[in-house]
């Protein structure tokens, strides 16, 4: 990773970013200029978001990256925010425009808050870069926010123990970092442990899978049967985890979606982080098992029958001793003992709320989904306890 620029740039004043453009000082306010519309090309089956021709010239004229030798599509991510890989003379750069529900001034301020003071203490992510006159991290235009980040090449996660167990110290370095951060701005709480969203997700599944499916409705038994299992096992795992002393814990900033997608590896080492939209404050163990989780389970291609039960106990250990490794980050005996029940809520909440919003998981069919998380379930439960000893071996 390279060092942060000598002058890093700084989130706007949000207060002042909400103001109308003619008004702010804001870096991007032009008066009656134009930004242009936004248009829409097909990918697949969805339509993903461009940018105009114009749209695109009067946002990089903000940015002082020298004479452009190379634009292109960068189509990973949300549709609903377009990205393009641009390259100068001056290196290579990512440039985004936020998604409608993801640009309150606020919280981009909160989360670029965040990743600039992570970057000042050498954490492996993409450096924000400032715009020209004003050296903000954020450009508003018109309506849009964007973001200009510098380009790092890497490569996805390979499930080797090494990359599994870096990706273990990355997170702690992180929760190391922020341990004593105190944001500006207020920071977003909830998280997927006993969050009421996943129960009424629970309720809306049935209808959900019966418009999408009317044949379903010769299953409905079957829909009943595995909503009604998930929904228990989601509240028992909520239940002993508070009992368990969650609630009583030190909060803090969190990353609140550390998944292999929002890393950057170069052989099996950690190179970037990315996604900083979920962060939140938070206890770190949630931060911990959702990472175990992820990190440990097994899949098996488009059919989630072929899932196995079971999750990679060796990578499960290997993301927790890297995590152990940093120091001072120790996790203790009691929230060693509540990594099982959070993960089964995780797991829960992951699958449940997209399957409620529009009956399927990815390409995969729901009802058949949501079988494969019951054995999932079914095996933690049955495992605890010797997740728990593993974890403390």
């Amino acid at each position: 990773m390279a060092d942060p620029p000598a002058n890093p740039p700084h989130p706007p004043h949000p207060a002042a970013a909400a103001a109308p453009p003619a008004s702010t000082g804001i870096s991007g306010s032009m008066g009656s200029a134009s930004a242009g519309s936004a248009g829409s090309t097909k990918l697949g089956l969805e339509l993903r978001e461009t940018f105009s021709t114009e749209e695109l010239a009067i946002v990089l004229s903000h940015y002082d990256v020298g004479i452009i030798e190379a634009i292109k599509p960068f189509p990973r991510g949300s549709r609903k925010a377009p990205k393009l890989l641009i390259r100068s003379e001056s290196g290579a750069y990512l440039l985004k425009r936020r998604a409608r529900g993801k640009d309150d001034p606020f919280k981009v301020a909160f989360c670029h808050a965040i990743q600039l003071h992570l970057a000042g203490r050498q954490f492996p992510l993409p450096h924000l870069i400032g715009t020209r006159k004003e050296n903000n991290s954020m450009l508003l235009l018109r309506g849009n926010i964007y973001e200009l980040f510098e380009y790092i090449k890497g490569s996805g996660y390979d499930n080797s123990l090494e990359a599994t167990q870096d990706a273990g110290k990355i997170l702690a370095l992180f929760h190391k970092l922020l341990a004593d951060y105190q944001p500006e701005y207020e920071p977003p709480q909830g998280s997927y442990h006993a969050a009421r969203g996943v129960a009424a997700s629970m309720e809306a599944i049935p209808g959900t899978l019966l418009r999408r499916e009317p044949r379903s409705a010769t299953q409905t038994e079957d829909i009943r049967g595995v909503v009604q299992f998930l929904h228990a096992s989601y509240n028992e795992a909520a239940i002993r985890t508070n009992e368990m002393g969650l609630q009583d814990w030190p909060m803090q900033i969190v990353h609140s979606d550390w998944h292999p997608g929002n890393m950057l590896f170069r052989g099996n080492r950690v190179v970037a982080v990315i996604d900083y939209d979920s962060a939140r404050i938070q206890q770190r163990i949630l931060d911990v098992a959702n990472g175990a989780l992820q990190f440990s389970i097994l899949g098996g291609g488009d059919d989630p029958a072929a899932w196995p039960d079971y999750i990679d106990e060796s990578r499960f250990k290997r993301f927790l001793r890297g995590y152990e490794a940093v120091p001072n980050c120790l996790l203790s005996e009691a929230e060693l003992k509540v990594v099982p029940w959070l993960m089964i809520e995780a797991l829960i909440a992951e699958s449940v709320i997209p399957i409620a919003a529009t009956g399927s998981f990815a390409r995969m069919e729901g009802l058949g989904f949501l079988r494969m998380v019951e054995r999932k379930v079914r095996w933690l439960k049955d495992k605890q306890d010797a997740l728990v000893a593993a974890a403390k071996g």
